[in-house]
């Protein structure tokens, strides 16, 4: 493979996404700085990677200035999943928006593309279905989740106001669920939580009656999304969504872990969060448009990979 000579910087780089975009980029011949807190990323999600001489890695916070050379930035720094993010959500908040000045400051001064990981969740609770780029959202401001929803927010106002401002080349990517290995089994997302509670045979928890959906995009169609984004033309600069529109309720989705895993597991129901969506699909007529992107892989095929992945995890933890 041709390199393509670039040095990219990829933040929350040993999280879930974060290292399946590093393992894409050196395949496709770029270097890699990967930065990460280790807050819920892990070094084990690169720990394969360490040997390639084109890879380095660096604890760092992003609340925090980094002085770096590099061509391409992807910021994808930000606990995901609600666990993690109402954990501590003045850091979450500060993660979100001084994470953005800071990777925004590095891009001016060293004059890099920069790509921001952004969420489906600035949609809030929507009342547009399914969702488009050009919908402002319903979002409160105040709940619990607001942390990571209105920080996403507010970055996305940064990048926007620094391409405005600063002529600064961005691109902004609406990720939706997202699944596949390498997720948290403690991560708290409905995939992973299904997955790890039929593999140990406890009752499958689903929120609420059941009948609220999510799409799910498996990580490896993700990652395409997000490098054809980058290396789109500068005049596109988005917001687009990047997700698989195919719905499924949370009823489905326990069903069929249950079918795959061959679990013996029953179905509880637990009242739904505040503020938790409805509904959640992405339209992605923009990210066929402009970048030839669709998702290739279905559900089924996508589970059974994350389920060989967790099933491998799980039993080497009981091994130790």
């Amino acid at each position: 493979m041709t390199s393509s000579g670039k040095r990219v910087l990829v933040t929350g780089g040993a999280g879930f996404l974060g290292s399946h975009l590093c393992e894409r980029l050196l395949e496709h011949g770029d270097e890699v700085l990967c930065v990460d807190n280790f807050y819920t990323g892990r070094r084990m999600n690169v720990a394969h990677l360490l040997t390639d001489p084109r890879f380095e890695i660096l604890r760092h916070d992003v609340t925090m200035p980094l002085y770096v050379e590099v061509d391409e930035i992807y910021n994808l720094a930000c606990p995901a999943s609600p666990v993690h993010y109402q954990f501590d959500p003045v850091q979450t908040t500060k993660t979100s928006v001084h994470g953005a000045i800071n990777m925004l400051g590095l891009a001016k001064r060293v004059k890099a593309r920069i790509l921001q990981a952004s969420t489906s969740e600035v949609y809030g609770d929507p009342e547009v279905h399914p969702q488009v780029e050009s919908y402002w959202g319903n979002v409160n401001p105040i709940g619990a989740r607001s942390c990571y929803d209105e920080g996403k927010r507010c970055a996305e106002t940064l990048f926007f106001d620094y391409h405005r401002q600063h002529k600064l080349r961005i691109r902004v990517a609406r990720i939706f669920n997202t699944y596949g290995p390498r997720m948290r089994p403690d991560d708290g997302r409905v995939v992973s939580n299904f997955i790890v509670q039929a593999l140990r045979g406890q009752d499958i928890t689903i929120y609420g009656d059941g009948s609220q959906t999510r799409s799910f995009c498996y990580v490896d169609d993700l990652i395409d999304g997000l490098m054809r984004l980058m290396n789109t033309a500068d005049d596109f600069t988005g917001p687009v969504n990047i997700g698989n529109p195919g719905e499924f309720t949370m009823l489905e989705l326990a069903q069929k872990v249950i079918e795959l895993t061959g679990s013996r597991s029953q179905i509880v129901y637990r009242p739904l969060p505040q503020d938790d969506p409805v509904r959640r699909c992405p339209d992605i007529t923009l990210a066929k448009q402009q970048l030839g992107w669709g998702p290739t892989i279905p559900l089924e095929q996508g589970l059974k990979a994350t389920i060989a992945y967790f099933a491998e995890l799980l039993g080497a933890a009981r091994a130790a």
